[in-house]
Protein backbone atom coordinates (compact mmCIF):
# COMPACT_ATOMS: atom_id res chain seq x y z
CA UNK A 1 0.00 0.00 0.00
CA UNK A 2 2.90 2.31 0.80
CA UNK A 3 4.31 1.83 -2.74
CA UNK A 4 0.97 2.83 -4.26
CA UNK A 5 0.80 5.94 -2.07
CA UNK A 6 4.38 6.87 -2.99
CA UNK A 7 3.60 6.40 -6.68
CA UNK A 8 0.43 8.54 -6.38
CA UNK A 9 2.37 11.25 -4.55
CA UNK A 10 5.06 11.26 -7.28
CA UNK A 11 2.38 11.29 -9.97
CA UNK A 12 0.65 14.27 -8.34
CA UNK A 13 3.96 16.16 -8.25
CA UNK A 14 4.55 15.50 -11.96
CA UNK A 15 0.96 16.46 -12.72
CA UNK A 16 1.20 19.70 -10.76
CA UNK A 17 4.56 20.53 -12.33
CA UNK A 18 3.03 20.33 -15.81
CA UNK A 19 -0.33 21.89 -14.92
CA UNK A 20 1.34 24.78 -13.07
CA UNK A 21 2.30 26.36 -16.42
CA UNK A 22 -1.39 26.68 -17.37
CA UNK A 23 -1.31 30.48 -17.32
CA UNK A 24 1.54 30.83 -19.81
CA UNK A 25 0.17 32.23 -23.07
CA UNK A 26 2.27 30.16 -25.52
CA UNK A 27 1.73 26.86 -23.67
CA UNK A 28 -1.96 27.58 -23.36
CA UNK A 29 -2.35 28.16 -27.08
CA UNK A 30 -0.17 25.19 -28.01
CA UNK A 31 -1.73 22.59 -25.68
CA UNK A 32 -5.32 23.80 -26.13
CA UNK A 33 -4.82 23.35 -29.88
CA UNK A 34 -2.84 20.12 -30.02
CA UNK A 35 -5.16 18.27 -27.64
CA UNK A 36 -7.82 18.27 -30.38
CA UNK A 37 -5.64 16.01 -32.54
CA UNK A 38 -6.59 13.18 -30.18
CA UNK A 39 -10.26 14.16 -30.13
CA UNK A 40 -12.92 11.97 -31.73
CA UNK A 41 -13.79 14.27 -34.64
CA UNK A 42 -10.27 15.18 -35.76
CA UNK A 43 -8.74 11.73 -35.42
CA UNK A 44 -11.69 9.96 -37.09
CA UNK A 45 -11.79 12.36 -40.03
CA UNK A 46 -8.01 12.10 -40.42
CA UNK A 47 -8.12 8.29 -40.50
CA UNK A 48 -10.98 8.36 -43.01
CA UNK A 49 -9.23 10.87 -45.29
CA UNK A 50 -6.04 8.82 -45.20
CA UNK A 51 -8.01 5.75 -46.30
CA UNK A 52 -9.72 7.65 -49.11
CA UNK A 53 -6.70 9.51 -50.47
CA UNK A 54 -3.91 6.96 -50.10
CA UNK A 55 -3.03 3.76 -51.89
CA UNK A 56 -0.95 0.62 -51.52
CA UNK A 57 0.83 0.04 -48.23
CA UNK A 58 -0.10 3.52 -47.01
CA UNK A 59 -3.79 2.71 -47.46
CA UNK A 60 -3.31 -0.53 -45.52
CA UNK A 61 -1.66 1.44 -42.72
CA UNK A 62 -4.58 3.90 -42.80
CA UNK A 63 -7.09 1.04 -42.61
CA UNK A 64 -5.19 -0.53 -39.72
CA UNK A 65 -5.20 2.89 -38.01
CA UNK A 66 -8.96 3.20 -38.39
CA UNK A 67 -9.58 -0.35 -37.16
CA UNK A 68 -7.17 0.22 -34.28
CA UNK A 69 -8.91 3.48 -33.38
CA UNK A 70 -12.31 1.80 -33.28
CA UNK A 71 -11.18 -1.32 -31.40
CA UNK A 72 -8.97 0.48 -28.86
CA UNK A 73 -11.87 2.46 -27.50
CA UNK A 74 -13.73 -0.65 -26.37
CA UNK A 75 -11.21 -1.36 -23.59
CA UNK A 76 -10.92 2.38 -22.85
CA UNK A 77 -14.61 2.51 -22.02
CA UNK A 78 -14.51 -0.80 -20.12
CA UNK A 79 -11.53 0.26 -18.01
CA UNK A 80 -13.12 3.64 -17.26
CA UNK A 81 -16.14 1.73 -15.88
CA UNK A 82 -14.09 -0.86 -13.98
CA UNK A 83 -11.61 1.65 -12.50
CA UNK A 84 -13.63 4.85 -12.00
CA UNK A 85 -10.76 7.21 -11.25
CA UNK A 86 -11.70 10.83 -10.63
CA UNK A 87 -10.12 13.40 -12.87
CA UNK A 88 -7.28 15.36 -11.23
CA UNK A 89 -9.21 18.63 -11.11
CA UNK A 90 -11.77 16.88 -8.88
CA UNK A 91 -9.10 15.53 -6.50
CA UNK A 92 -6.37 18.17 -6.45
CA UNK A 93 -7.51 21.61 -5.30
CA UNK A 94 -4.83 23.67 -7.04
CA UNK A 95 -5.53 22.23 -10.50
CA UNK A 96 -5.99 24.81 -13.23
CA UNK A 97 -8.63 23.90 -15.81
CA UNK A 98 -10.67 25.33 -18.65
CA UNK A 99 -14.39 26.04 -18.17
CA UNK A 100 -16.71 23.02 -18.55
CA UNK A 101 -14.14 20.22 -18.15
CA UNK A 102 -14.93 16.58 -18.93
CA UNK A 103 -16.95 14.81 -16.26
CA UNK A 104 -16.30 11.13 -17.02
CA UNK A 105 -13.53 9.06 -15.46
CA UNK A 106 -9.91 9.75 -16.23
CA UNK A 107 -8.22 6.34 -16.56
CA UNK A 108 -7.03 5.73 -19.28
CA UNK A 109 -6.74 8.80 -21.50
CA UNK A 110 -8.96 8.34 -24.55
CA UNK A 111 -7.26 11.14 -26.50
CA UNK A 112 -3.84 9.57 -25.97
CA UNK A 113 -5.16 6.12 -26.84
CA UNK A 114 -6.68 7.50 -30.04
CA UNK A 115 -3.60 9.32 -31.27
CA UNK A 116 -1.24 6.40 -30.61
CA UNK A 117 -3.64 3.88 -32.17
CA UNK A 118 -3.56 5.95 -35.37
CA UNK A 119 0.12 6.93 -35.55
CA UNK A 120 1.72 3.58 -34.67
CA UNK A 121 0.72 1.80 -37.90
CA UNK A 122 2.34 4.60 -39.91
CA UNK A 123 5.49 4.45 -37.79
CA UNK A 124 5.65 0.69 -38.33
CA UNK A 125 5.20 1.19 -42.08
CA UNK A 126 7.86 3.91 -42.25
CA UNK A 127 10.06 4.14 -39.12
CA UNK A 128 11.38 7.58 -40.14
CA UNK A 129 7.90 8.95 -39.39
CA UNK A 130 8.61 8.22 -35.73
CA UNK A 131 10.66 11.43 -35.56
CA UNK A 132 7.56 13.55 -36.10
CA UNK A 133 4.63 11.30 -35.15
CA UNK A 134 5.83 10.06 -31.74
CA UNK A 135 6.52 13.62 -30.48
CA UNK A 136 3.08 14.60 -31.79
CA UNK A 137 1.49 11.77 -29.79
CA UNK A 138 3.51 12.70 -26.71
CA UNK A 139 2.38 16.32 -27.03
CA UNK A 140 -1.26 15.22 -27.15
CA UNK A 141 -0.67 13.16 -24.00
CA UNK A 142 1.10 16.00 -22.20
CA UNK A 143 -1.71 18.35 -23.23
CA UNK A 144 -4.18 16.17 -21.32
CA UNK A 145 -2.09 16.62 -18.16
CA UNK A 146 -1.48 20.31 -18.83
CA UNK A 147 -5.23 20.91 -19.20
CA UNK A 148 -5.87 19.28 -15.81
CA UNK A 149 -7.83 16.34 -17.21
CA UNK A 150 -5.48 13.38 -16.70
CA UNK A 151 -2.79 12.07 -14.41
CA UNK A 152 0.47 10.94 -16.03
CA UNK A 153 -0.45 7.27 -15.55
CA UNK A 154 -3.72 7.86 -17.46
CA UNK A 155 -1.66 9.14 -20.39
CA UNK A 156 0.93 6.36 -20.16
CA UNK A 157 -1.82 3.71 -20.08
CA UNK A 158 -3.52 5.36 -23.06
CA UNK A 159 -0.27 5.43 -25.04
CA UNK A 160 0.42 1.75 -24.28
CA UNK A 161 -3.14 0.76 -25.14
CA UNK A 162 -3.19 2.75 -28.38
CA UNK A 163 0.26 1.58 -29.46
CA UNK A 164 -0.65 -2.03 -28.71
CA UNK A 165 -3.82 -1.90 -30.78
CA UNK A 166 -2.02 -0.01 -33.54
CA UNK A 167 0.71 -2.67 -33.65
CA UNK A 168 -1.72 -5.58 -33.59
CA UNK A 169 -3.97 -4.15 -36.30
CA UNK A 170 -0.97 -3.30 -38.47
CA UNK A 171 0.51 -6.79 -38.13
CA UNK A 172 -2.83 -8.44 -39.00
CA UNK A 173 -3.47 -6.25 -42.05
CA UNK A 174 0.04 -5.94 -43.45
CA UNK A 175 1.33 -9.48 -42.87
Amino acid sequence: MRIIQSFYHLECKVFQGINSHFDKKFFNLFFRTITHIGGAFFISVTALLLIIFSSGQTRLAAISSAVSLALSHIPVQLVKKLFPRKRPYLSLETTKILPNPLKDHSFPSGHTTAVFSVIVPFVLLNPLLAFCLIPLGLCVGISRIYLGLHYPSDVIAGAILGASFGSLCFSFLIN
